[in-house]
């Protein structure tokens, strides 16, 4: 059985690929590329002779059945996208999970992440983070999405279209309110910008547009605090209790909505009763 390599290439610049990912690339005996045009710049930079093979949105269910065979016979495969690493927004679920099927090995070659990079400079908070990929483009969508997110505590990181920026930046400050920042922009080439604000003084800033790779962090929400907290469970406890029933039932209810202790729950109950 052979083994199917997800390999991680540069987000921009050349020098930033792992020895580990050169090797696996040099002796595959197939290298599937999301663009091999792409792909035959790092390939030519490092002098790997390979000849890249197309994977893409359009023809992944042929190139799995190709990449099958291969691994069937016992070699190697691998899986590159245009940059960063494969599947993170990019094509290749399909193939992982044919090849899983198959019985075959999947492995990563970690590498260049745009959402790590982004995460770390950005200057807010990194021990925990939510991957939002790219937003919907219907404003109902994307409107949904927002709104779901207002509530998350945890540091968000969105790709964008540099031309739907600063419209993405202005909903998201009229869905989550005055949150800090940061739009990382061209990360690790010549170009490169951080540009790091509240969400509405971003939108101004790109209100003209921008260029690149685009990777945005938002700040989570705000902690609750114990006002907030316990006017949330006093207004689930009136919602409640319009529906009749005992304190037990009452209190067991609404812990189980808000996550408060229940016995907390329980004497309020009985307090505004």
């Amino acid at each position: 059985m052979g083994t199917l390599h997800l390999v991680a290439t540069p987000i921009g610049n050349l020098e930033d690929v792992t020895l580990r990912a050169l090797r696996v690339l040099r002796e595959a005996e197939l290298v599937l590329a999301e663009d091999t045009r792409h792909t035959r710049v790092l390939l030519d930079r490092h002098g790997i002779a390979a000849e890249p093979v197309s994977l893409h949105g359009h023809n992944e269910q042929k190139r799995s059945e190709l990449a099958l065979a291969v691994l069937a016979r016992g070699a190697d495969v691998a899986l590159v996208s245009d940059a960063g690493t494969p599947l993170v927004s990019d094509p290749g679920e399909r193939l992982v999970r044919a090849a899983l099927a198959a019985g075959h090995t999947v492995c990563a070659v970690p590498g260049p992440s745009a959402v790590l990079a982004a995460l770390v400079a950005s200057g807010l908070a990194s021990g925990g983070f939510s991957f939002v990929g790219f937003p919907p483009r219907r404003a109902g969508e994307r409107g949904a999405l927002f709104a779901s997110l207002r509530d998350r505590a945890e540091t968000l990181v969105l790709f964008e279209s540099p031309r739907r920026l600063a419209a993405t930046l202005r909903e998201l400050s009229d869905a989550l309110g005055a949150r800090r920042a940061c739009v990382a922009r061209e990360l690790t080439k010549l170009h490169e910008e951080l540009a790091r604000g509240t969400l509405e003084e971003l939108a101004a800033r790109f209100a003209a547009g921008a260029r690149g790779e685009v990777t945005l962090v938002v700040e989570g929400a705000p902690a609750r605090g114990a006002a907030a907290e316990s006017e949330v469970v006093d207004a689930a406890i009136r919602a409640r209790a319009a529906a009749g029933g005992s304190a037990s039932e009452i209190a067991r209810d609404v812990a189980r909505a808000t996550g408060a202790p229940r016995s907390a729950v329980y004497r309020r109950v009985l307090e505004t009763r």
